[in-house]
């Protein structure tokens, strides 16, 4: 069974997640776990290139590939992250989404269970709703949307960090200087782990 981990990131959070992510997609036997980042827009990467910590994190996701529509279609599974933009994925996530019309067509999402992670800025930056708005597009495909149940150790808190029975989350900080804590890199994995379960009792 092949699950994919697919993100989009400048900063490096929701890669830290993705990477947990896949971590935890690896415990399920029978498994094989690619990473994939999303195509960057041009003009945001004229951005990155005065921007220093945008422009290390760029340089440390060389090795990893662009997700294709090939991708998707090969895929048993698949995790989706995004950071927020206003409380919705980032338009280069949507890009991603909207250029699986021919899967849709065929019907070659259908049955394949997905999961989503975001991270925000803040407290309540749109974590809910960014994971929310990530699912419309997946059922729209035909997926099978995986969540976090609140049996997953660390999902009942009142900390200010991430978590949601939607997906995993975390927060990044205004510019971008928080780091997740290891509660939500636990969380992630605990994501990683259910979908690649659910995968391979659905797909096997």
């Amino acid at each position: 069974m092949r699950l994919l981990v697919v993100y989009h990131t400048m900063y490096g959070h929701t890669l830290q997640l993705a990477q947990a992510v896949a971590e935890g997609a690896r415990q399920v036997a029978g498994i094989e776990v690619e990473v994939r980042r999303v195509q960057e827009f041009d003009a945001v990467n004229q951005i990155i290139d005065n921007n220093d910590a945008a422009r290390q994190v760029r340089e440390q996701q060389q090795d990893i590939p662009v997700c294709t529509v090939d991708d998707l279609k090969a895929a048993d599974g698949v995790v989706f992250g995004s950071p927020t933009r206003y409380g919705n994925m980032t338009a280069q996530m949507k890009q991603l989404f909207d250029s699986t019309a021919s899967l849709w067509l065929n019907g070659d999402m259908e049955g394949k269970p997905a999961g989503v992670f975001t991270s925000t800025a803040s407290t309540h930056g749109g974590q809910e709703t960014t994971l929310l708005t990530m699912m419309v597009p997946l059922l729209h495909l035909g997926m099978l949307v995986v969540g976090v149940p609140y049996s997953v150790e660390g999902m009942i808190h009142t900390e200010a960090r991430g978590g949601t029975p939607y997906g995993a989350s975390t927060i990044a900080g205004g510019q971008g200087e928080l780091q997740p804590k290891p509660e939500d890199l636990a969380i992630a994995r605990a994501l990683g782990q259910r979908v690649a379960e659910v995968t391979t009792k659905v797909r096997g």
